[in-house]
């Protein structure tokens, strides 16, 4: 590996790809800035997030969880309580996640922009 800005950062076996990979995840980073202020439960995930579904909620934590981002404490008890939270590798993600965030509310406009373009120019294509 080169390194970061080295033409082999996204070599198969290099750390800087599996990092893309664990929060390019649609819903990867959303969960973790929704734990960014401390632990929280399932259901006041699914709230603050809106939009996700129970289902992959779970699905989203386990594999937060299995990458080390996030812990699950369990405390049992009728009903059950479980708690989720980053741990420390989790929260050193939140500086990068706030530069993305940064980034889009910049650049939003450009995206949205840029993707009307480019389907206006897509159906005036299918139209000739």
């Amino acid at each position: 590996m080169d390194g970061i800005g080295g033409g082999d950062v996204f070599l198969a076996d290099c750390p800087a790809r599996l990092a893309v990979e664990v929060i390019a995840d649609k819903w990867s980073v959303v969960v973790l800035w929704g734990l960014s202020e401390g632990p929280r439960r399932h259901g006041e995930l699914v709230t603050l997030i809106g939009g996700i579904s129970k289902k992959v909620l779970t699905q989203t934590l386990r594999r937060l969880q299995l990458n080390g981002l996030v812990t699950r404490t369990d405390y049992g008890g009728v009903p059950p309580r479980v708690d989720y939270e980053l741990t420390e590798l989790g929260a050193s993600l939140m500086e990068p996640i706030r530069m993305l965030t940064s980034w889009a509310a910049m650049n939003g406009e450009a995206v949205l922009a840029a993707q009307e373009s480019a389907e206006s120019t897509e159906s005036a294509q299918e139209s000739a």
